[in-house]
């Protein structure tokens, strides 16, 4: 049985070129950075190099990058650390209805402390627009936190543009972009970027490590309070190899974007076209061309997507009915019902998320899979045989 990995959205596999650069710092490598004698001095140098190579591929400056724990804690340092920071001015925060559940669920937090959220929707591709975001800043707003790219749907969003909104109105604009490294060129100057999140097992990198960037002259609470690590504003020791991953990490993903892109683009376009072709009553989820190259999101009607799910599982291949961080609810995805989808379309989603380690061989076979699996469930489902003869 073919083993076809196409949940690249969950997680990735580290690569062999950042566990070679990680490897010497477990065992070979491994003061405390903090230290002052050589073992520390070391394992200190290691860590500015890779915050060099963080910076560099976001075109920051080196004292602007802040190594964290994951995208999630990245998230809600940004937006719990501003909404702390600035609640003499206003206690007013945007944000969209697709958002990630660490965006979501800290506003929600932050609401039940007396901050007041506006949660702009979108349309029916995930698109939210500068003249929404415009309509939505009060006086009050301190903040606007909006993702570069959609994690189910795969949308891409307008964000030079939103940015500078928020510029013209001097509200702070943090996004979410643990989903873009490596498929979206991203320059936090050209953007206007203040704050911006990532994690780095989505680009290769290992589990458990992330970075919050924070424009210089930005102003946060602490979120972490103990040593003086990173600067003064994120205290605990830190993960010396998993730094030096994620350095590595976003120095080869953002050096081959283009080719990553291109490669992606056509094996993604490939499985849209034969999908929405061969297998009837299916639908595209997200924008049809200004979404993530690696991004396929169906949905099919009359069948339920844990069974879709569990049955190319069988046959080797892994994929995803959503976000990896609400696998366990049986909800539909907030995301596809905030496009418009009813309930019972919701539920028959599918993602598949590719790598540049996915061929076109596999994506064929995946295909042919979903037609056959497809087939099979709506054969058993009553609910299609009543549409069938309604419809005949």
């Amino acid at each position: 049985m073919k083993r076809i990995y196409m949940d690249n959205g969950a997680t990735t596999r580290v690569t062999e070129p950042v566990f070679e650069a990680m490897k010497p710092y477990f065992c070979e490598i491994y003061g405390n950075p903090s230290s002052a004698h050589n073992f520390g001095y070391v394992s200190r140098h290691a860590i500015d190099a890779a915050r060099e190579q963080v910076a560099k591929a976001i075109n920051a400056d080196v004292n602007e990058i802040y190594f964290t724990g994951c995208g999630t804690e990245s998230d809600n340092w940004a937006v719990r650390g501003a909404a702390y920071e600035n609640v003499k001015k206003g206690r007013h925060i945007i944000t969209t209805a697709i958002e990630h559940h660490a965006i979501l669920h800290t506003c929600a937090q932050l609401e039940k402390e007396g901050f007041e959220v506006t949660y702009l929707p979108v349309d029916e591709y995930g698109f939210v627009t500068p003249e929404q975001l415009d309509a939505a800043i009060r006086p009050d707003t301190t903040l606007v936190s909006i993702m570069t790219a959609n994690n189910e749907i795969g949308t891409i969003e307008p964000i030079a543009e939103l940015a500078a909104v928020c510029k013209k109105h001097g509200v702070l604009f943090h996004t979410d972009a643990v989903q873009a490294i490596g498929s979206v060129k991203i320059d936090v100057k050209a953007m206007g970027i203040d704050m911006l999140s990532m994690s780095g097992h989505k680009f290769h990198a290992p589990k458990g490590i992330g970075v919050l960037y924070i424009r210089k002259g930005v102003r946060l609470q602490q979120f972490m309070n103990g040593g003086a690590q990173e600067r003064n504003r994120r205290a605990g020791t830190e993960n010396l190899a998993s730094i030096v991953g994620i350095g590595k990490a976003i120095e080869i993903a953002t050096a081959n974007i283009d080719a990553h892109n291109a490669q992606l683009s056509a094996i993604r376009d490939h499985m849209i076209e034969r999908i929405l072709k061969e297998i009837p009553y299916s639908r595209l989820n997200g924008h049809p061309t200004t979404r993530l190259p690696g991004n396929v999101n169906v949905c099919f009607r009359f069948i339920e997507g844990e069974s879709l799910l569990m049955l190319l599982d069988a046959k080797g291949i892994a994929g995803s009915s959503g976000s990896a961080c609400t696998s366990g609810s049986l909800d539909p995805s907030h995301v596809l019902l905030a496009i418009g989808l009813p309930h019972e379309i919701a539920h028959g989603s599918l993602r598949l998320s590719l790598s540049e380690e996915n061929t076109m061989e596999e994506a064929d076979y995946v295909v042919d899979a979903l037609v056959e699996i497809v087939s099979r469930l709506r054969s058993m489902s009553p609910l299609y045989d009543d549409f069938l003869k309604e419809n005949k």
